[in-house]
């Protein structure tokens, strides 16, 4: 459906420049774009290797799997529906690590294989569970120590000091992490109270 809604916009747009006599400054517009995008994606790529490679040697180290011993406590507690040994916990500890190193992209993939996990203890109902839900929102407010991304595009783009925004970064998303589990446990227990879950 969004992919229509963007074909569409496009269109819509192409067509009001025909009729407007702008088409020049949308053509300019479009190969101007095409080169910014080449240029940012060249500029995130050297960012995003170098820190998944790192990951990388965190993980063949075996510091990332002592990094999840240490959190496993509190993601317990924070998924109690989940079995400490389920593999859905595993993936849960690897996506909150490398969110947690600004790797959204490395991230991704365990968050899938995570609520795969998840559904499956869910009995494949196609109802989000209690542990769904605390993951997606845990995953979009992930705390975040490094942000490798926001750091690569500052450097693409040329600023003077690409890692200023650290210290910020840190505190803003301890802040929305500690917030999205305040809602996420009032939202429970309110629909535990009206006979949910």
């Amino acid at each position: 459906m969004v992919n229509y809604i963007w074909v569409g916009m496009t269109l819509i747009g192409i067509v009001y420049a025909i009729f407007n006599g702008t088409i020049e400054e949308v053509n300019e517009a479009l190969f101007k774009g095409a080169k910014d995008a080449v240029t940012l994606c060249f500029g995130l790529m050297s960012v995003l290797v170098f820190w998944l490679g790192l990951m990388k040697i965190a993980e063949d180290s075996g510091l990332l799997n002592k990094l999840s011993k240490l959190f496993q406590p509190i993601v317990s507690k924070l998924f109690p529906d989940v079995p400490p040994d389920h593999p859905a916990m595993g993936y849960i500890l690897s996506n909150m690590m490398a969110n947690t190193f600004g790797l959204g992209n490395a991230a991704t993939p365990l968050g899938i294989k995570a609520m795969e996990q998840l559904k499956e203890l869910n009995g494949g109902r196609d109802v989000a569970s209690r542990s769904m839900v605390t993951f997606l929102a845990l995953n979009t407010s992930a705390i975040t120590i490094i942000p490798t991304t926001v750091i690569a595009i500052r450097m693409t783009h040329h600023s003077t000091s690409p890692t200023d925004i650290v210290m910020p970064t840190i505190l803003v998303t301890i802040c929305s992490t500690i917030g999205a589990i305040i809602i996420d446990r009032y939202y429970y227990h309110k629909r535990k109270k009206n006979g949910g879950y």
